[in-house]
């Protein structure tokens, strides 16, 4: 079966409440960092500015930034932090056009808007049935993979086992992931289960405890800041397997965010939050799909900075967001924190990779 991404529709601009609306509020920002008052803040969604007679619309968004409107007549979706004295900022608290600002929610889904007003199990448990789903993402990915930007957020519990750590090597190999965000924890067990062949001190195939292996993760710790680059680890042998190795070997690029909690940390980890903000949203920017993998924090961290669509060479394509957990609470807090359009699946992350690179891969 051949995938199709979803077809956007546009609003109707020819219609009265358009042509007659007003155009968006500005005002100066006095003070760096600081929004003047009635700011309009952004959402994930597609939205629109009147400006000049024109209803424009804003690419490379996220929510809860506000809107600038350069002097080159262009608009940037800018974070508070970011912002400078002087910067004209778009005003607006209503989204219906009243204030030359439409936020259009409905543009992907078409018929399926309609829905009936009571269903039976319509969240997302451990009693949902996966396999459409599952379906739908290897399709998904089939896509991605050649017209597309895949980012995965992982969590260290990813490479815990040797069957999903080999999956994940053999995905990257294969094209299906494009950029990797995670954390230290992440980076330090994949390389202790190369350098010790275990994580956190358990053997990654059998899960039997290691004599002394609660210093495996510190030793692999130390020697890469001894070494001084997980680049060098991988180039004079010390790290001859994982997925930090197959990012580097096949230049996928990572983005590993320090937190209060880490050990050492390895050199590449970003100490300062906003810096790895930063650099997790040079490839959020891009993003068609993101796959949330056992980390509750990063996917969240991710999906708030990622929209529901992306402008592709001028067409507004939609960007697909996974949620994948063995817990409930985790794979929908993402849709409690505000990113609406994000598909859950609970799971046993390790079955989760097994699972996609047989698919993608194996059955080629």
């Amino acid at each position: 079966m051949s995938f199709e991404l979803l077809k956007y529709t546009a609003p109707n601009f020819d219609s009265a409440v358009f042509k007659e609306a007003p155009e968006a509020n500005t005002a100066l920002v006095e003070k760096d960092g600081v929004a003047p008052a009635y700011y309009h803040a952004t959402t994930i969604f597609p939205e629109y500015y009147k400006l000049s007679g024109q209803w424009r619309l804003i690419s490379e968004s996220r929510m809860d930034c506000v809107v600038v409107a350069n002097p080159d007549d262009t608009l940037a979706v800018t974070e508070f932090r970011r912002l400078k004295r002087g910067d004209r900022v778009i005003l607006g608290r209503t989204e219906d056009a009243s204030e030359g600002i439409y936020v259009h929610t409905t543009g992907f889904l078409g018929e399926k808007g309609k829905e009936e007003l009571f269903a039976f199990r319509t969240g997302r448990s451990r009693e949902t049935s996966y396999s459409r789903d599952y379906d739908r993402l290897y399709e998904l990915l089939r896509y991605e993979r050649e017209h597309g930007f895949i980012v995965w957020v992982l969590g260290p519990a990813a490479v815990f086992d040797s069957d999903s750590r080999n999956a994940l090597i053999s995905l990257i190999e294969h094209g299906y992931v494009h950029a990797v965000f995670g954390g230290n924890a992440l980076a330090t067990h994949d390389m202790e289960g190369s350098m010790f062949k275990t994580a956190l001190g358990q053997d990654i195939y059998t899960q039997e405890g290691i004599p002394n292996g609660h210093y495996h993760h510190l030793d692999v710790i130390n020697k890469a800041r001894d070494t001084g680059s997980l680049e060098r680890m991988v180039a004079e042998g010390f790290i001859n397997d994982g997925i930090v190795r197959a990012c580097i070997l096949n230049k996928v690029p990572y983005v590993l965010a320090g937190s209060i909690r880490d050990d050492g940390p390895l050199p590449g980890v970003i100490g300062d939050v906003y810096e790895a903000q930063n650099a997790m949203r040079a490839y959020t920017r891009k993003a068609t799909t993101v796959l949330g993998l056992a980390t509750q924090l990063h996917s969240i961290a991710t999906g708030n900075m990622t929209p529901s669509y992306q402008v592709v060479e001028g067409v507004v394509r939609p960007v697909y967001i996974y949620s994948v957990d063995v817990s409930e609470f985790a794979v929908n807090k993402l849709r409690d924190r505000g990113t609406l359009a994000v598909t859950s699946i609970v799971t046993n992350i390790q079955d989760f990779l097994v699972n996609i690179e047989r698919n993608l891969v194996k059955s080629r």
